[in-house]
C-alpha cells in the first residue's frame, strides 16, 4: 500500500514523487511505501505547523481534552489492527505490541487529563520592597511548534509522549517517526483526524533522519524538539538546532542488583522479561546483572533455564517471546560485540550466535568493566552476569557508567535500598523491579549522556510551555 504524508490537514506525497519500502525485518516481506519528504515539504509541514499555532493554541482545554481522550478511544477500539502494525514493521513479539498499545492509551488519557490543569499562580510581590502595593501572578502558554522525532523501537507509545503532551499544551506538531517504522505513525494520525483533531495542529512527515530530521530541527519556526534516539544523534541535533528547547531521551546500559536477600522467584522472572523483552530493543533493557557471590551459582541456573525456555519465532504468533532485530547491520554489529567479547575472555553461557535477521536472547558471564558488551549500549537481547561481594561494591559498579537513566535494586533491606537511592546518579531507581519497569505518567528521563529532561505528560508539558508574567497595580490601601 502507498502511504502518504500528512501536511496542513491534507494527505500528500513527496514534492518529488520519491518513495521508499517498508518491508517486515522478520521475513522482508513489503509492507508499504511512503514518501521521502524533500525540504520543501518539510518547510510546508513546518509552515502549516506555524500558522495553525495561533487557533490551536487559543482551542479550550476541555476541546484539546476531549481530542485527546476521543484519540485512547479509537486506539481502544483499534487495538488489535495497531499491534499488528508495530508487530510487523518492528519484529516486536505480538503480545508486546499489544502492551504498547494499551500504554499508549494510558498516555493519551494522562495528556487529556493533564490539559485541563495547565494553570500558574500568584506572586507576593511585595516581598520585595519595590513589589508594594503591585499584583503579580504568572500563567503558563504553550510554546509554539514542536518537531517530534520518534526511534523504531516503540512507534506508538514513544510518539504519543511527544505529540499527547504537546498537543494537550496547546502547541503544534511536526512528526517525525523513524524511517523504519512509519506505519504505525501513519495509522495514528489518521485516528486523530478522526478524533477531531483541527487542521494543521499535526503534521505528519517521513524520510531519513540525516535529512528530513535536520531540516526539520534546524528550521527557526520550531520552538521545542523532542528526540528519542541515540547519544550521537542528539548531540547533533543540540548543536543543529541552536536556541530551541530540547528534550533528549538516549542510551543506557541499564543495570540491575541482585543482594542476598532478594527474593529470586521475583527478581529472575523480572530479569528475563526486562533483558529480552521487545528483543532487548529498549533503552531501559536489562544489560548487565549484579548478584551477590553467595547466591550467584543459584541464580545463574535458574535464568539460564528461564532464558533457555523462550520461543523464537514468528512475530505475529501468540507464543513468540523473540523475533528479529530492526535491521541486518545490527545483528552485524551485536555479533561482533559479542564475538570481541569472547576474545577478551568473556564466556557464552547462552546464544551467542546469529541464526539470520535474529540475534537469540544470549547470555555472559566473566565480563569486563571495559567490554562493549557493558560499558556501551548493546540494545539487544544480550545480558551479562557480575558477581559482587558487597553491595557498596556493587552501587559502584552499577555507576560506572557514561550513562544515567534507570537502575534496578532487588534487595529486603530498606537501609540499602535507600543508599542506592541516594548514591546512583541516574534518573530513576526501581526497588524490588529491573529499571525496564516504566508507567507513563511517571517522570523518565536520564542524567549523564542518558538524557535532558523528563517525559511523562505533566512533566512534558512544562517544557512545551513556556511562563508569561503578569503585574499590575495593586490595591491602594
Amino acid at each position: 500500500m502507498n502511504h502518504k504524508m500528512f501536511i496542513g490537514g491534507r494527505w500528500v506525497d513527496s514534492s518529488d514523487g520519491k518513495t521508499m519500502e517498508i518491508r517486515s525485518p522478520f521475513n522482508k516481506e513489503l509492507l508499504g511505501t511512503v514518501p521521502m519528504a524533500t525540504k520543501e515539504d518539510v518547510e510546508a509541514a513546518v509552515g502549516a505547523a506555524h500558522e495553525a499555532f495561533h487557533g490551536y493554541s487559543h482551542l479550550p482545554a476541555f476541546r484539546r481534552s476531549e481530542i485527546l481522550r476521543r484519540t485512547a478511544e479509537l486506539l481502544r477500539a483499534a487495538e488489535r489492527d495497531m499491534a499488528k502494525i508495530i508487530s510487523a514493521e518492528v519484529g516486536k513479539a505480538i503480545k508486546y505490541a499489544l502492551t504498547e498499545v494499551r500504554r499508549a492509551q494510558d498516555t493519551f488519557t494522562f495528556a487529556a487529563e493533564e490539559a485541563k490543569r495547565i494553570h500558574g499562580e500568584t506572586i507576593p510581590m511585595d516581598a520585595a520592597s519595590g513589589g508594594v502595593n503591585r499584583f503579580g501572578f504568572y500563567v503558563r502558554v504553550p510554546i509554539g511548534v514542536v518537531a517530534a522525532i520518534a526511534p523504531f523501537n516503540f512507534p506508538l507509545n514513544l510518539v504519543a509522549h511527544k505529540v499527547a503532551p504537546a498537543l494537550a499544551a496547546g502547541c503544534t506538531v511536526v512528526l517525525k517517526p523513524a524511517s523504519t517504522t512509519p506505519l504505525t505513525a501513519v495509522k495514528l494520525t489518521e485516528i486523530m483526524v478522526e478524533a477531531g483533531l483541527p487542521s494543521g495542529a499535526l503534521n505528519l512527515i517521513t524520510g531519513s533522519g540525516s535529512t528530513v530530521g535536520t531540516w526539520l530541527t534546524q528550521d527557526p519556526r520550531v520552538a521545542k524538539v523532542s528526540f528519542t534516539g541515540s547519544p550521537a544523534v542528539g548531540k547533533r541535533i543540540i548543536q543543529n538546532a541552536g536556541l530551541k528547547k530540547v528534550t533528549m531521551e538516549l542510551g543506557n546500559n541499564s543495570a540491575t542488583v541482585i543482594d542476598r536477600d532478594a527474593n529470586l522467584d521475583k527478581a529472575i522472572p523480572a530479569c528475563v522479561a526486562g533483558a529480552f523483552a521487545n528483543n532487548g530493543q529498549v533503552c531501559i533493557s536489562v544489560q548487565r546483572i549484579y548478584v551477590h557471590k553467595d547466591i550467584y551459582e543459584t541464580f545463574r541456573e535458574r535464568f539460564i533455564n528461564a532464558v533457555n525456555a523462550l520461543k523464537i519465532g514468528d512475530p505475529l504468533d501468540e507464543s513468540t517471546d523473540i523475533g528479529p532485530l530492526i535491521l541486518e547491520g545490527e545483528v552485524d554489529r551485536v555479533q561482533n560485540w559479542v564475538d570481541e567479547a569472547v576474545e577478551q575472555g568473556a564466556r557464552v553461557l547462552v546464544g551467542g550466535k546469529r541464526s539470520g535477521g535474529v540475534f537469540p536472547p544470549t547470555v555472559l558471564e566473566q565480563v569486563t568493566p571495559t567490554m562493549k558488551v557493558v560499558c556501551e549500549e548493546v540494545f539487544a537481547p544480550v545480558v551479562s552476569l557480575v558477581p559482587f561481594e558487597d553491595f557498596d561494591q556493587a552501587l559502584r559498579l552499577v555507576d560506572d557508567s557514561q550513562f544515567g537513566l534507570q537502575a534496578g535494586i532487588f534487595t529486603n533491606d530498606l537501609q540499602k535500598a535507600m543508599n542506592a537511592v541516594d548514591r546512583l546518579n541516574v534518573g530513576g531507581v526501581i526497588i524490588n523491579d529491573v529499571p525496564m519497569y516504566r508507567v507513563d505518567h511517571m517522570p523518565y528521563g536520564g542524567n549523564k549522556d542518558s538524557g535532558l529532561g523528563r517525559e511523562g505528560p505533566r512533566f512534558a508539558i512544562e517544557d512545551m510551555t513556556t511562563i508569561k508574567m503578569v503585574v499590575m497595580p495593586g490595591p491602594q490601601v
